[in-house]
């Protein structure tokens, strides 16, 4: 590549530039479906007192200025609208000094509902949309050259997101250093996917090579990045094949599909284009005029100084994970599964219609779209959506006798037949009136043998433990927080 401009790079900016508008448009969505039922003013974890206890400083957000549920409502709507005109090509319609401030409203919008969004937004790859969104400011459009500076902002965050995944893993659990969590992880993920009873099932010979593949894509490969064409585009297909095995194995939201999204920018788009059938790039690109160029340097600039602390971070011992150093979420700190669990809990939670919640009363329970529950349904793919409530109980399942505040505010929830909570269930076993008592309890899940499976048609087999939370009734406020 070029130092200031990539004429041969055009498709990479496309795929990449339309793919992260297509992330953005499935994020916004997400926040008009959940973000009033999770944390609106009404929601299990409010978002007007997450604003009232912290600075503008410390969580910038449109926000600050005023918040309602139908301004949330507005701006998630806003920003759908905008990431799908962008993903059809709008920002390659107008002229440059046109199409920056489109990628930055995106930001803004998101960085907004973010920042306000409490732990219900409190995932790595919220931050990865954010970095990689404001990064995206700096691509230009169809009509400039791609700026080589830019492409390689990019590479440099995926080149973090891999290695400290790869890092956080080797320091760990000893288990991928013995190349045997993978014996486990398929079971104890968070969301496990439609294919995952089957990886869990390879021989445990096979699962070794899994994690030997992973030490080798996220330890060696993201180096190769950095490396000279082709050296480069085989190191960004490494990743791209190992993120594809990671989304047919799992559902982990956008995560997997956003890092192949910036992988992209590292591949040779002149050697791509000329093996795939495409229309021929755009004609007369020119080098980006001087205040683009000066404004992609002082980027450039910003994110070498921010990176400080997520280069310190990666050469630490003391490795941390998924954590933004900055209020605006540039340059953060990534990583992923540095424990394995190795036994699976879930929470489940039962409602019963008895005047009184005794060894007599019938309970029924509530299903959720994509956290297990009924153990004949096969478990579904819904990544790259996110389902945010589902990810919350599998962690709720991580402290088995410690119920979350925010549990105790879902159950009162379900006691009061709030609809807005219910739409985010699959199953409302009590569809006339809420129930009388809720209580929930802890099971212990694992998959199935084959055997099990022919026998019983059954993918989970799955054991009580005792109550996660007592029953529960109407009037009962939840406990302080």
């Amino acid at each position: 590549m070029d130092w200031i401009a990539a004429p041969d790079a055009w498709l990479s900016r496309l795929v990449l530039q339309r793919g992260l508008a297509l992330v953005y448009l499935l994020a916004f969505l997400s926040a008009a479906r959940e973000f009033r039922p999770l944390a609106g003013e009404r929601g299990l974890t409010p978002a007007p007192v997450l604003l009232r206890a912290l600075s503008f400083r410390q969580a910038p957000s449109l926000f600050h200025l005023r918040y309602s549920d139908r301004l949330l409502a507005a701006v998630a709507w806003l920003g759908a609208a905008l990431a799908a005109a962008v993903a059809l090509g709008a920002a390659d319609a107008v002229p440059l000094w046109a199409s920056m401030p489109l990628w930055a409203v995106l930001w803004v919008l998101y960085l907004s509902v973010v920042n306000i969004g409490g732990t219900w937004y409190a995932f790595g790859w919220e931050s990865l949309l954010l970095e990689a969104g404001f990064l995206a400011i700096f691509l230009g459009n169809d009509s400039i050259a791609p700026p080589t500076v830019g492409l390689y902002l990019m590479i440099w965050l995926v080149f973090r997101v891999e290695l400290g995944a790869g890092l956080i893993k080797w320091r760990g659990d000893p288990c991928w250093r013995k190349l045997t969590c993978l014996y486990y992880h398929h079971e104890t993920q968070p969301m496990p996917g439609p294919l995952s009873w089957f990886f869990h099932h390879l021989p445990r010979p096979l699962h070794r090579v899994e994690s030997a593949a992973n030490h080798v894509a996220q330890l060696i490969a993201p180096f190769g990045l950095f490396l000279p064409q082709p050296a480069a585009t085989w190191a960004a297909l490494v990743v791209i094949v190992t993120q594809l095995w990671l989304v047919a194995s799992g559902n982990f939201a956008w995560l997997n599909w956003l890092t192949m999204i910036l992988a992209v920018a590292a591949v040779d788009g002149a050697l791509a284009a000329r093996h795939l059938p495409l229309p021929d790039p755009p004609a007369d690109q020119p080098d980006a005029p001087t205040w683009f160029a000066a404004l992609l340097l002082a980027a450039a600039a910003l994110v070498a100084f921010l990176s400080r602390r997520p280069v310190a971070n990666l050469l630490s011992s003391a490795q941390e994970m998924n954590r933004p150093y900055n209020g605006f979420h540039l340059a953060n700190t990534y990583g992923a599964f540095g424990s394995v669990t190795r036994h699976r809990y879930e929470v489940v939670l039962e409602g019963t219609n008895a005047p009184s919640p005794d060894g007599a009363a019938r309970w029924r329970e509530y299903e959720f779209h994509g956290k297990p529950g009924d153990v004949r349904r096969l478990p579904r793919q819904f990544a790259p959506f996110h389902l945010r409530l589902d990810w919350l109980m599998w962690f709720a399942a991580l402290s088995p006798y410690a119920p979350s505040p925010w549990l105790h505010a879902l159950v009162q929830r379900l006691l009061a037949g709030d609809r807005t909570i219910l739409r985010l269930l699959r199953v409302n076993p009590f569809p006339d009136h809420p129930p009388t008592h809720i209580r929930a309890r802890l099971y212990s899940y694992r998959f199935t043998t084959w055997r099990e499976l022919r026998t019983t048609g059954a993918w989970w087999h799955r054991t009580p433990e005792g109550d996660h939370l007592p029953p529960r009734s109407l009037p009962h406020p939840p406990p302080a927080a």
